[in-house]
């Protein structure tokens, strides 16, 4: 099922994370109002991050909490990361855009290639990019215009690029994810079920799907690790208990249970919480 060109897919060496600003509970956007426990974010925080470190190994640079930024513990939509080039995204809503500013400083510590996104017209989250190890999706949402499907093609020239319509949820990743190569966890809400078909006609590649019952739980963090082979990290079964019995039957994955209940409240998903890399240099 791998083709040669995903044999890589999926092996990360870095993860940055940031801490979790006070100014989390009260400030961050959401699509519902919800009261949010800062403590149980801080917690399910430290859970996801120790699992990054002790359990995979990974080298986790972790930014500083800002106040002033509400929603800078979701680093996925400042960068996307393909290859050893990182483009610095313009997220949508304009209370986020100074978060790529100690993104930009982390990955250029890194050593990765830096693209830019400078033109005012483009907005782009790395919350609506799904990389397949073979191609991009750029879900066009209420945070991600054409514009910024251009730039982000533009940045990654050897891969092609597809737009989505996102026509419900925050992100295109809100209801799908890879969650092996050539495997895509897809909810199964219609609008999920509608993206899916789209993603499929636009491609030329094949992809097997792993349907959750619950859009939410469609959002996984796939790995592929050296001497730990394919790790998933998913929902639990005590927020999820019918989707996650649907991840035990990938019998061939380490699979990793985290919680994100809070976070969730915030429109967080686990893919939100990291920017993974791969230092091919890594001694």
């Amino acid at each position: 099922m791998m083709a040669k060109v995903t044999s890589g897919f999926g092996r990360f060496t870095h993860a940055v994370v940031r801490a979790v600003p006070q100014s989390l509970a009260k400030e961050a956007l959401r699509t519902v109002s919800q009261e949010v426990d800062l403590l149980k974010v801080q917690q399910e925080h430290d859970e996801y991050v120790s699992v990054l470190k002790h359990r995979l190994g990974l080298e986790v640079v972790e930014l500083p909490a800002d106040d002033a930024l509400p929603d800078s513990v979701f680093v996925e939509d400042a960068a996307v990361v393909c290859g050893d080039t990182a483009l610095i995204t313009r997220p949508g809503a304009e209370s986020r855009r100074k978060e790529t500013e100690a993104m930009k400083a982390a990955l250029t510590e890194l050593g990765l290639n830096i693209v830019e996104m400078t033109d005012e017209s483009a907005t782009l989250d790395g919350g609506d990019v799904l990389f397949t190890g073979r191609e991009f999706f750029v879900g066009l949402s209420k945070r991600t215009n054409q514009r910024g499907a251009e730039i982000l093609a533009d940045a990654f020239k050897d891969y092609a690029v597809s737009t989505v319509p996102v026509l419900e949820g925050l992100h295109l990743k809100s209801f799908c994810s890879m969650a092996a190569p050539g495997l895509i966890a897809i909810g199964s809400s219609e609008a999920a079920q509608k993206a899916l078909k789209i993603m499929q006609q636009m491609s030329d590649h094949k992809y097997d799907k792993l349907t959750l019952p619950d859009d939410l739980a469609a959002n996984c963090v796939y790995m592929n690790l050296p001497g730990k082979g394919h790790v998933l990290l998913h929902c639990t079964p005590e927020v999820f208990p019918e989707s996650a019995k649907v991840f035990e039957k990938l019998k061939d994955h380490m699979l990793i249970p985290v919680t994100n209940q809070e976070k969730a409240k915030v429109d967080g998903a686990l893919t939100c919480l990291s920017v993974l890399i791969n230092k091919k240099n890594n001694i």
